[in-house]
């Protein structure tokens, strides 16, 4: 393995092209904002390393089960610190992809740890808050049931997404395309729901990012009012919003493109 580390312009120039960040459904918010800066400095630390793309991948099961740990506990410190592992995450979902388009080592492997680890990581933090709203580890009952039920649809709403690459391949149709046109719905109805859904992204609330600030800020009020209230709530409306997406994608899907 080299000992010389490229420069950060000779860095971005190959592991973070248009292709990749300029993706219309691929790329978080927080990817552009910050992630892809602080990431950047990260790949280039490892590049002169024996570290490889997909032992990066796969901290992506420890953080994203330790932040769904962190966020059963009732604390306002627990679920800050939830949000910081998951910030560290995003930080490392964007090094492994930048160290192996530098290395040249992409393949099928690292794609499939990839989506398998925010599987995982959402799937487990619905259920963490979950737990949380039960007051804890050592008192579950009917609320993380809810979170389990949230939980699932979740890994569902994933799995349709994943089943038109899948679906595709099997029937011999190329890649889908990575555009907003191929996305938009036939039918007059699901499109003017989609461009109301676009408008309100309650879909958001179900990211690893976004439920670990919902649930800091339910933790704050819990806090001040000596309850569980907010979480429990937050509880119910990840589910509510869950069941809504679940719907709401396949509806979009077998409507739109992707399929045909």
């Amino acid at each position: 393995m080299s000992a010389t580390r490229p420069t950060l312009t000779e860095l971005r120039a190959v592991s973070q092209p248009a292709t990749v960040v300029g993706r219309v459904s691929g790329e978080h918010w927080a990817g552009r904002l910050f992630h892809r800066h602080l990431s950047l400095h990260v790949t280039r630390l490892l590049v002169p390393t024996r570290v490889t793309p997909n032992s990066v991948t796969a901290t992506m099961f420890l953080t994203g089960l330790g932040a769904a740990l962190l966020l059963s506990m009732t604390h306002v410190w627990a679920a800050v610190a939830a949000a910081l592992v998951i910030q560290v995450q995003g930080i490392l979902d964007c090094t492994d992809g930048e160290l192996a388009r530098w290395r040249g080592q992409t393949g099928p492997t690292g794609i499939y740890l990839d989506r398998l680890g925010h599987y995982v990581t959402d799937g487990s933090l619905a259920v963490g808050v979950a737990v949380h709203a039960d007051g804890g580890l050592g008192s579950i009952g009917g609320w993380t049931t809810v979170g389990l039920a949230t939980g699932f649809l979740v890994l569902l709403t994933k799995a349709e997404t994943d089943l038109v690459h899948a679906s595709r391949a099997q029937s011999g149709r190329p890649p889908i395309a990575d555009t907003v046109e191929i996305a938009v719905p036939h039918a007059d109805l699901v499109r003017r729901l989609r461009r109301a859904a676009r408008s309100l992204p309650l879909n958001r609330a179900l990211l690893a990012m976004e439920m670990t600030f919902l649930a800091i800020v339910a933790s704050i009020v819990d806090a001040a009012r000596g309850d569980l209230a907010a979480m429990r709530v937050l509880d119910v409306a990840l589910l509510v919003i869950a069941g809504i997406v679940v719907v709401g994608h396949l509806l979009a899907v077998v409507s739109s493109a992707r399929l045909r």
